[in-house]
Formats: C-alpha cells, structure tokens, sequence
C-alpha cells in the first residue's frame, strides 16, 4: 500500500493559518502538523509516500527531505493550481500505479494514527469473494457543523448511499475525516466526474461515483480524537492534546526561584528565570523564560523570550518576544512576533500585523 498526503496549498484551497508558512507547518507541541501523518503512515507499514504540493512547495520540501528520517521514501508531486482531492488523485497517477492506497490531509489530525483503518480494509478486501472487493473505505466523525465539511448519508444498514460536499442542509452530521483509503477503480472515477460549482473535481464526487457504480464503499465512524485544524481554536484544541502525550522532563537551566511542574518538558538551552511553569506544556530549545508566569497548554517554540509576561492556552512560533505583555491566553504568535508594552504616552494599542491576523483586545 502506499499513501498520498496532501500538504499546505494542494488539492483545496486551504488558507493557511499564518501567512508565512504553510499551514501543515505549524507546530503542534512544537512539532509540524505534517510530520504527525507521516508517522501515522510510518506506524502503518506504509514507507512508500507522495506528497502532493503546492505554492508552499519548497517549505514542505525543506522540513520533510527526503523522508529517511521516519525510514520512508518520499516523492513530490507538484499540483499548479488547488482543483480539488479528487484532481490531486488524478495528477498522482504514476506514482500511485495500481496500488491500493490511503489519502491523507495533512492538516488533519487523527490521534490514533490510521493503522486500524489500514488493517481493516486490507482484511476486508482479502476476505471478500473475489469482484466484490471493497474499492474504498471513508472515515467519519460525527459533527455539530456538517454543513462545513463532505458529509455521509448511510442507510439503515450503515451502508453509505450518498456523499455531498459542504451541503447547506447536510443528510446527516457525518462528516468525512480527511483519510480516505481506495483501491485502482478510484482512477477510473476521478477520470469520470466533472468539476464542481466551485471549480474544482470533489473527491466526494469520486466516491459517489463509485457508489452509483457498484463498487462496495465502507465506512466507519472514528470514535478517537479526530481534528481539521484550519481554525485557531481546533489548532489550540490540537495543542492541548498533543501536549498531554511529551515525554517530559528538565533539559535547560531552572533557577532555585523559579518553579516547573513535572508534565512541562524544558528543552536543551533554556533559562528559566524567577518564573512558574505549570503542565502541559513545553519550553522550546534556547528559550528564555524571566519573572513570568507559563499556565497550562501552552507550547513555546524554540529562540523565544518572555520577560515580565503571563501566557496560557496559547502557541508562541519560533522566536518571538513578549516583553511586558501582560497577560496573554487562547492565543497563536506566528514566527518572530513580538509583544511589547511601551512605557510612553498617550497610551495606546499599536498593532503590525500580517494577512489573514485576528486581534482580540477584550
């Protein structure tokens, strides 16, 4: 089997979350979204992977190479325009030949992993007699917004008998998680749809298609932590779960005045100074932490400085700076922000910020 993973600027139109870096780039507990699913493919046997990209291209290259670190190969797989998942199959053609395989958003987060999943529709497919092989397998999470994603409608006998994108009145509140698993007739099926509304070729349209075709698509309702982490509070959400799961422990300087609790992780190069850090959390590598206060969730990247600042439930991106910056929570600091209170007057909120920012000052 293999994977096709789709990054940052492929297959949709994804906005990212900052406007410096693809979105499958931003750190979960200090570690890129995407790396998370290439260790769920990794965990799942599968070590022959594409990834599909877009005008983040070099970025992804960049932090994944050439895939050896998790033991897998990696190929790119260039799509110029985002015209949907079902395009992104179309384009993946050579690499993926006939091979069954999983497709994976790489801004979605599946705690725990795809293995199961993998296993199962292998198992199904072996099992059945043989032409009434299953030719796909979806993932589905009940939801209280349907209406935002690909959404399932099943019979009586849990069948799925129809699939919709983003419905203004949804069937159902099953939404489609962004792991997909099919076998070679989905070639035959992205060939035949036509694009959306929209403009783009929806892989629910695929799936459909192999429905009104009687191929068997299976499903399975996701009963673990499942996530599309394009928003900042499911992003947070995110954070918070993952932090929970660090091998913690002190790996920097702490001063005899300041106090860590024992679920923080403090990387190699740190200094923490005066300050209380209380778990979850973590404390990225040559950080400096001086009289402030660390609360619970809250991921520090590596090269910040906080001084005289209280931050919680947040995610600060490498090097960025509070300095006086009161009290800071439910908050994303995109790379080399900076945070500062100015000592002269009038006092005032002065503001630089970039696309797509949202500022909050209540």
């Amino acid at each position: 089997m293999k994977a096709l993973i789709l990054s940052g600027g492929a297959g949709t139109r994804l906005r990212p979350i900052t406007h410096t870096s693809s979105k499958q780039l931003v750190p979960v507990a200090n570690r890129p979204i995407l790396f998370y699913a290439l260790d769920h493919m990794v965990d799942a046997g599968i070590k022959d992977i594409g990834i599909v990209v877009g005008d983040t291209a070099a970025e992804i290259e960049y932090a994944v190479g050439d895939g050896s670190r998790w033991n897998a190969n990696v190929t790119y797989i260039q799509q110029e325009a985002p015209l949907g998942l079902a395009h992104a199959v179309l384009i993946a053609r050579d690499f993926l030949g006939d091979d069954d395989f999983i497709m994976y958003l790489g801004d979605n987060l599946l705690r725990q992993g795809v293995k199961q999943f993998v296993d199962r529709f292998e198992s199904a497919r072996n099992a059945a007699p043989e032409g009434k092989e299953p030719s796909a397998q979806i993932l589905l999470a009940r939801v209280p917004d349907p209406h935002r994603f690909g959404v399932a409608e099943l019979d009586d006998r849990g069948r799925v008998v129809h699939l919709v994108e983003k419905p203004k009145v949804p069937p159902s509140d099953l939404a489609l998680v962004g792991a997909y698993l099919f076998d070679k007739t989905i070639h035959t099926a992205v060939r035949s749809i036509e694009p959306s509304l929209r403009g783009e070729l929806e892989i629910t349209d695929g799936i459909q298609w192999l429905i009104d075709n009687a191929n068997p698509v299976l499903s399975e309702v996701v009963e673990g932590y499942w996530k599309d982490l394009g928003e900042l509070d499911a992003l947070l959400e995110g954070n918070s779960l993952m932090l929970e799961t660090l091998s913690y422990g002190v790996h920097g300087n702490v001063d005899e005045e300041s106090n860590v609790d024992a679920r923080v992780l403090v990387e190699a190069g740190c200094d923490i100074v005066r300050s209380i850090i209380r778990g979850p959390a973590i404390i990225g590598a040559g950080s400096k932490i001086v009289d402030s206060y660390i609360g619970p969730f809250t991921s520090v990247a590596g090269n910040c400085v906080i001084e005289h600042s209280e931050v919680e439930h947040s995610m600060l991106l490498e090097r960025c700076k509070l300095i006086d910056a009161g009290r800071i929570e439910d908050s994303l600091l995109g790379r080399e922000a900076e945070v500062t209170r100015s000592k002269t007057r009038p006092v005032a909120t002065r503001l630089m910020v970039g696309d797509h920012s949202k500022v909050d000052l209540g």
